[in-house]
């Protein structure tokens, strides 16, 4: 089975050849009502359990839940690729920019896509006489995964109806031959141990030619002519194969006798043109190989980086980070949503910045700003209040995480021009508020939404900031009295809106002034839906003060009312179950999934208010539930409810950029919190506050290095032992700290007895909650940890 490899047996395809078809794994009753439980149930039961265990939530726990993500879905319910398998990624960017041209790897091993789901392909198939598609089986599929766990080279070992044995590896490539992006694919298949091999074959030599297994390589595209194991067509070259290979006008096919092995290599180009030579062996082939994971290596080097104690982790987020470094500022790639998205396309650009991917951060901002309005019947329309006021945040936020305001100067023409229409919004508003506008781009009603004034609030504040330090005085004073009357008005209109539940919850509407009623379970119906979605904006806002009373009944709220599942954001996932989605009626099963973009806003409001096991609950939930585990990728939306006739779960248009910057927000949250002031500044850094505690048991490690944050680059190491736990730290020193605090979240049973700080006697520390208070000097210094009982 998927990401089993002892599911490949030769029982396995034993019991296939005698059935003469494909056993598909299906899912049990019992498994069908545990989720019918958790997705009626309005508490996150799955992830109370987990957070209730005595060593508190981990990906191994949380993955026990549900079925792997395998599967990727289109509008409509209809298969993303023709096997209905996600496809990987994999390009060699040029710069910053993101990848000029994509090859989809479909997960399975069956097919190679060129630019789109349903462009040029080269279809691989196996079995007797070629009949069988590669994977096609997903009992006898091993994997898919990743080379060393995260680098863009697909893995998978399939068995076929005859029990033959296969291992696939493919990857893409720029190479000095050709101009195009080039998919190679090494495939090694073993027939000594096949059925065939132990079955007396009849002298016909029909019969013998019937079960000679074959390895087939299609191409989609037709009249093709072969040379030199090359397919071209009118100088153009599509494919290269290794000796062996005949073409048939159709496909290019091997042989692989009973009781043999044999291993060929192919190379499929992107976009067909005139090309050299390509030397197809295993020399050539690694040789390809090894200037990919140079070229990868030297990109991720550009950058922070964050390495924990646990590898699924560690891979996790190299491998999404380099995704989001070929899509850059597109939500996804190669289907529909090949497109710039705000404002979850800012967040992507915010996220970059904060892991040392300045030049891309920066591309991604370039591209949301020269955007041209939208025009109706030939006239400008003015860009909705949410987009000016996540530009604004997104500026303000490159600027000071990379300490370069060139961007700043360069925006500002667009960015005044947002100030002066928000001004004469708010100079003309009776409410204080901004003017009602469209709900979202899902939802056309037009409403006061506090998702989207707040981010506008948010925004003003931010930039006004930082004009002040760029010499912009004038628009710095505009921004700080705009954000200060947005904000009353915003509070005028929470407190008139909020409702006090009988639970003690405290539910705040996003639609202010129109009689918006709590909702009591908030998937079950699309506004309650798209409430759970779009809450977070506001709440991540700062306009909910954190840490306060409104701010933990809001979020009590969402606790009692079916916001969480394994700490994902709930959502009706309508794409992926039609108008269905949403259902939690007792006399029918839940249909229910998760928007991952969303928790994205959801773990900066939980860093915010210091909820540390509900921030190491969410990096696991998005681990186990919300990403294939083997390629780590997401799609917009993932399905929890179980869809009709499979084992596996679907993702909506896979890959999703912002679904990527989801996990690596709340790993780098984990481990760096910033803090501001009541005016929204920087004020001070929070360093490993929610660091699942295995992390540091005896033996363990936690790495930060060179990640920028507002005040410069922060590097710190925690080396755990038996009795102490040492920290290494270089505090940053282009912004002056007004506050420093370190949290050492030990296991079960030890606490803080003692701190030496460069080797002097600290009492700053509170032995409870393992968070020591510390100077804020800047420069290298050593912290040497006491542990007790």
């Amino acid at each position: 089975m998927v990401g089993s490899a002892g599911a490949m047996t030769y029982r396995a395809a034993r019991q296939t050849h005698a059935s003469g078809g494909c056993r598909q794994p299906t899912l049990s009753g019992g498994y069908v009502h545990r989720v019918t439980l958790a997705l009626r149930a309005r508490r996150d039961v799955w992830g109370d359990r987990l957070l209730g265990s005595r060593s508190g939530p981990s990906y191994e726990a949380a993955r026990r839940y549900l079925t792997p993500l395998l599967l990727a879905r289109a509008a409509n319910g209809k298969p993303l690729t023709d096997s209905g398998v996600h496809y990987a990624p994999f390009a060699e960017p040029e710069g910053a920019w993101g990848a000029v041209s994509v090859a989809l790897h479909v997960a399975d091993g069956s097919q190679i896509v060129s630019e789109r789901a349903h462009g040029r392909r080269l279809t691989i198939a196996v079995g007797s006489r070629g009949g069988e598609h590669y994977g096609s089986c997903l009992a006898r599929l091993s994997g898919p995964a990743l080379l060393d766990g995260y680098l863009p080279v697909l893995e998978t070992r399939y068995v076929d109806a005859n029990g033959v044995r296969y291992r696939q590896e493919s990857f893409a490539a720029d190479v000095p031959q050709t101009h195009s992006l080039v998919s190679f694919v090494r495939l090694s298949a073993d027939a000594t141990h096949s059925l065939v091999s132990f079955v007396r074959l009849s002298a016909d030599a029909t019969h013998s030619h019937a079960r000679l297994t074959r390895i087939r390589l299609t191409p989609s595209t037709t009249r093709l002519s072969s040379s030199a194991g090359r397919l071209s067509r009118k100088g153009h070259t599509y494919l290269f194969f290794s000796p062996g290979g005949s073409y048939n006008g159709a496909s290019v096919k091997y042989a692989v006798p009973p009781g043999s092995t044999r291993t060929v290599y192919a190379a499929w180009l992107n976009d067909p043109m005139s090309s050299q030579p390509l030397l197809l062996d295993e020399e050539g082939y690694e040789a390809a190989r090894d200037s990919m994971r140079d070229y990868w290596e030297r990109r991720l080097l550009h950058g922070g980086t964050i390495v924990v104690p646990e590898n699924r982790v560690d891979d996790a987020e190299r491998s999404l980070l380099i995704q989001n470094l070929a899509l850059t500022w597109r939500y996804s790639i190669g289907n529909p949503y090949e497109q710039f998205s705000s404002p979850e396309g800012i967040d992507v650009s915010r996220v970059m910045a904060e892991y040392g991917q300045a030049e891309v951060s920066r591309a991604i901002l370039h591209t949301s700003l020269r955007k041209r309005p939208a025009r109706v019947r030939g006239t400008p329309v003015r860009s909705p209040n949410w987009k000016m006021g996540a530009r604004l945040v997104g500026t303000a936020e490159q600027a000071r995480l990379t300490g370069d305001h060139s961007l700043v100067a360069q925006a500002t023409p667009v960015l005044r021009r947002y100030v002066r229409a928000l001004g004469r919004q708010i100079d003309s508003s009776r409410t204080g508020l901004l003017q009602r506008e469209r709900f979202s781009s899902d939802i056309a009603a037009s409403v006061y939404g506090l998702h989207s004034q707040a981010v506008v609030w948010q925004g003003l504040r931010s930039m006004g900031a930082v004009w002040a330090e760029n010499g912009q005085a004038t628009l710095a004073r505009k921004c700080s009295k705009l954000a200060v009357r947005l904000g009353n008005g915003l509070r005028r209109a929470i407190r008139a809106s909020e409702r006090r539940l009988p639970d003690g919850s405290l539910f705040i509407p996003v639609r202010l002034y129109d009689d918006e009623r709590p909702y009591r379970s908030l998937t079950a119906s699309r506004d309650g839906s798209y409430w759970n979605l779009v809450m977070p904006y506001a709440l991540a806002s700062g306009i909910v003060k954190p840490r306060s009373s409104q701010a933990l009944g809001v979020f009590d709220y969402m606790q009692r009312h079916g916001s969480r599942i394994l700490g994902l954001p709930r959502s009706g996932a309508y794409p992926l179950y039609g108008a269905a989605g949403g259902s939690t009626s007792r006399s029918a099963r839940p249909v229910s999934g998760s928007n991952p973009v969303y928790g994205l806003n959801v773990a900066r409001f939980l860093a915010d208010n210091d909820e540390a096991g509900q921030l190491v609950l969410s990096l696991y939930g998005e681990l186990a539930a919300a990403m294939s585990p083997g390629t780590f990728v997401s799609g917009e939306g993932v399905s929890i409810a179980p869809l009709a006739g499979g084992h596996f779960r679907a993702m909506y248009l896979p890959p999703n950029g912002a679904s990527n910057a989801a996990f690596l927000e709340t790993l780098r949250l984990m481990l760096i919190h910033e803090t501001t002031s009541r005016r929204g500044a920087p004020r001070g850094l929070e360093l490993a506050f929610a660091t699942p505690r295995a992390w540091l048991r005896p033996g363990q490690s936690i790495e930060v290095r060179s990640m920028p944050t507002s005040f410069g680059r922060l590097s710190y190491t925690i080396d755990a032992g038996g009795d102490t736990v040492s920290v290494s730290l270089t505090v940053p020193a282009r912004r002056r700290l007004g506050s420093l605090r370190l949290r050492v979240r030990l296991p079960e049973g030890k606490r803080i007895s003692s701190v030496l700080y460069d080797s002097s006697t600290s009492r700053r520390f509170d032995p409870r909650t393992g968070t020591i208070e510390l100077p804020t000097t800047p420069g290298e210094h050593e912290l040497l940890v006491g542990l007790g009982q």
